[in-house]
């Protein structure tokens, strides 16, 4: 269902008003007009009570639906796919969530989706480093090509429900920059070396962040493996959101 407002377009998954007891919110651009995010959530929406929005970051300002927010999902990075970067009413919002202890997951790029402010640099994991980064990082780096992501060896829980992955023709992300202790939950070998792909770490307030680095393309963002793991990550978000 799709509900147009002054402030933006929000589409809603399996959501009914007023009866929610777990809320996700979703951002996500257009990724260079892959759209890969929409089409995860196309693919979601109806096993979770979902408030999507692309390349209208606006919803990120919303009071009521970050104050029901349960799990933050982005697929995005601030001021590219021809997009302005949310606003101050967005980061007083997000930084409001992350300071109760919200829980984040961050698909493909979107350790860089506030790159711009700087609280949130230190606080994601592993960071995807954009050319004429303010810290000064050299940037990362995703060739492209076929690859395999493999479940790491770690007695984590979420290690015993992801599964191998041998995907097609994609973006490879590389040399990130790690920002804070993380607990590498999936990774990838390749002539380079071997560069995290999931990961798990714990905001200063608490909140628990799940960077999932594979999928640019929507037909390696939908593939059924990417999608059996992307909801693993979900459930297991939503379990410590209770």
């Amino acid at each position: 269902m799709a509900l147009t407002t002054k402030a933006h377009t929000l589409w809603t998954g399996n959501a009914s008003a007023g009866t929610v007891s777990t809320m996700i919110v979703f951002a996500a651009d257009n990724h260079y007009g892959t759209h890969a995010g929409a089409a995860l959530y196309e693919c979601i929406r109806d096993a979770y009570d979902i408030a999507f929005c692309e390349d209208d970051f606006s919803l990120l300002g919303d009071a009521d639906l970050m104050g029901r927010c349960t799990l933050l999902m982005l697929n995005m990075i601030a001021g590219t796919c021809g997009v302005d970067p949310p606003g101050p009413e967005a980061e007083t919002h997000v930084r409001a969530y992350v300071r109760r202890g919200g829980h984040l997951l961050l698909l493909h790029g979107s350790s860089a989706a506030f790159w711009h402010w700087d609280w949130w640099r230190p606080l994601v994991g592993h960071r995807w480093v954009r050319p004429d980064d303010p810290d000064g990082v050299p940037q990362s780096e995703h060739p492209t090509r076929p690859y395999r992501v493999n479940v790491a060896k770690c007695p984590h829980p979420l290690c015993a429900l992801l599964k191998d992955m041998a995907l097609p023709e994609d973006e490879i992300y590389m040399r990130l920059e790690q920002t804070c202790p993380a607990t590498t939950l999936m990774e990838t070998t390749t002539g380079e070396g071997t560069f995290v792909q999931c990961y798990e770490t714990v905001t200063p307030a608490g909140g628990t962040v799940i960077g999932f680095l594979p999928g640019h393309r929507p037909h390696v963002v939908t593939c059924g493996v990417m999608l059996a793991n992307v909801r693993v990550l979900i459930d297991y978000l939503l379990e410590r959101a209770d």
